[in-house]
């Protein structure tokens, strides 16, 4: 039995979604992992996670263009922007997504959907790094 915590560091230019798939799969090659279930948990406040359709880049733009229209940018609805207009926004929408996922793993590959990716959904402007915690229980 394997019990893995480890952290990947993942840089970002600002808002957006990341595909982080094969960054995820590089990881569990390289640990060797073979079935199990793991644990991805963004350490962030202001980003999320998110398993979504990865053949279209219209989805992608379509996701940013609901999320804006959901949670304005505007400074004047919120009393917390200690890090700018987009702080408080990136909070809320922290909260409507989420920061953990679980994947299943089978004969040493992550069980997804053919169109389904992994991303990181970055909700605030500046360039920034962001930690995820990979947790592994079995094999």
């Amino acid at each position: 039995m394997k019990n893995i915590s480890e952290t990947i560091v993942f840089p970002v230019s600002g808002k957006g979604m990341y595909d982080i798939t094969n960054d995820i799969i590089e990881w569990v090659n390289k640990k060797q992992l073979e079935q199990g279930h793991l644990n991805l948990f963004i350490n962030h406040t202001s980003a999320s996670l998110t398993i979504m359709e990865n053949a279209s880049s219209d989805v992608l733009e379509d996701i940013n263009s609901f999320f804006l229209k959901l949670v304005p940018e505007d400074s004047a609805l919120y009393k917390h922007g200690y890090e700018g207009n987009d702080d408080m926004p990136a909070h809320i929408k922290n909260m409507l997504t989420q920061t953990s996922i679980t994947i299943p793993i089978k004969n040493k590959k992550l069980i997804l959907g053919t169109w389904q990716g992994i991303y990181l959904f970055e909700h605030r402007y500046n360039s920034l790094e962001r930690i995820i915690t990979c947790s592994f229980i079995g094999n």
